[in-house]
Order: structure tokens, then sequence, then C-alpha cells
């Protein structure tokens, strides 16, 4: 068992049911194991120690195969270990991603808002890169287009 943090192991973050049903390779190198590192020490292992609650992302890591298998970006840092789509049981969206906003580095915050675009009720894709500088990026995802920003918010155009 790989640890990355102290609530979180490897074998969570490259967790696939597609790779599973498929029978893909979803193994990351040593950039992505590294990148995987840095994103659970920066963004996911924080969110765990400030709301206290257990959680594991729904997907993280994404072979080549596999990010084509489930029709991800062919630019998706899911590609490099830097990206973990996730929420929090019990804690709204848009509670954690407001946290994320203002106490966390990160390079690019969505939230997808749950149903009837409701933003508490939805889920994050958030992504950590050290290579290059964060750029603090805000979408949120709802009705199939990204707008800039968190809901609730006034973002200058």
């Amino acid at each position: 068992m790989t640890r990355l943090s102290p609530n979180f192991i490897l074998a969570e973050l490259i967790r696939s049911r597609t790779a599973l049903q498929r029978g893909l390779d979803n193994t990351p190198d040593d950039s992505a194991l590294a990148a995987l590192r840095r994103l659970t020490e920066n963004i996911l292992q924080p969110v765990r120690e400030r709301f206290g609650l257990p959680f594991s992302p729904s997907s993280a890591y994404r072979s080549a195969a596999v990010n084509r298998a489930v029709g991800g970006s062919p630019h998706s840092q899911h590609l490099r270990g830097e990206a973990a789509d996730f929420s929090i049981p019990g804690v709204g969206a848009l509670t954690v991603a407001q946290f994320i906003r203002d106490h966390l580095s990160f390079d690019q915050l969505i939230l997808a808002t749950g149903p009837g675009g409701d933003p508490q009720r939805g889920w994050l894709h958030c992504s950590y890169r050290n290579e290059k500088e964060n750029r603090r990026q805000l979408l949120t995802f709802r009705d199939g287009r990204y707008l800039p920003g968190l809901p609730g918010e006034t973002v200058a155009v």
C-alpha cells in the first residue's frame, strides 16, 4: 500500500471502474505518481483536515487508454495526475469550493452543479500543478456550459 498522505492511498487515486471493466492498465508513471502526491498534499489532504470527513475521489489519475474510454479531454490534467474529481458526503460542494478558493493554491477549480443547478449538491474538479504557476482558475459547470467564477459571484469580464 502506497500512502500519499495521512488520509489518502495511491489505490484510491488510480481506481477506475472503466479500467476494471475493460481490462485497462491505469498505473501511473513516476512523473504522474509525483504529481498525485503533490495533488494529495496540497489539495485533498487539506480539504480532509478542514472538514474532518472521509472522502475518496471519484476520479483522479487516468491513463491515456482510460481517459479515451471515459471520453476525457486529450489535454486533461487527469492524464498527468494533476486533477481529482470529488465531493464530500454531508458537505455542500460550494462550501468546499469556497474553502479551496480562499485557503489553498490550485490551478483549476470547477464546481459542477447538482440537480436544478444547485451548487451545494454538485461535485468538484480541482487540479494542482507544480511545474508551472497555478492559474487559480474558477469555473462553474451548469447546464452543459462552463461559466466564470463560482455561483453567486460577480465576475469582471
